[in-house]
């Protein structure tokens, strides 16, 4: 009978611990998930600048783009025009 009871004290004790363990794997999964849904927030976070950025970047490389075209178009414009400048201020060209 005392080996019954020592038995019984003895599978209280795993039940308890079990239970015990369990309650610390919820928390644990729970925090875990916290932690998770954190992160994601952050990664979305971090992809909408990231897109804010490139769409950024496009525009202003399209606005160097037209830039360094009109630079362009006026040196070659004001190259052309040089010797009628050269001219018509009595400067002679070789």
């Amino acid at each position: 009978m005392e080996a019954i009871k020592k038995k019984m004290q003895m599978l209280k004790l795993d039940k308890e611990n079990a239970i015990d363990r369990a309650e610390q794997a919820e928390a644990d999964k729970k925090a875990a998930e916290d932690k998770f849904k954190q992160v994601e927030e952050e990664l979305i976070s971090q992809q909408k600048k990231l897109k804010y950025t490139e769409d950024e970047l496009d525009k202003l490389s399209e606005g160097l783009r037209a830039a360094q075209e009109k630079l362009g178009l006026s040196e070659k414009t004001a190259s052309d025009m040089l010797p009628d400048l050269l001219t018509v201020s009595g400067i002679f060209c070789c």
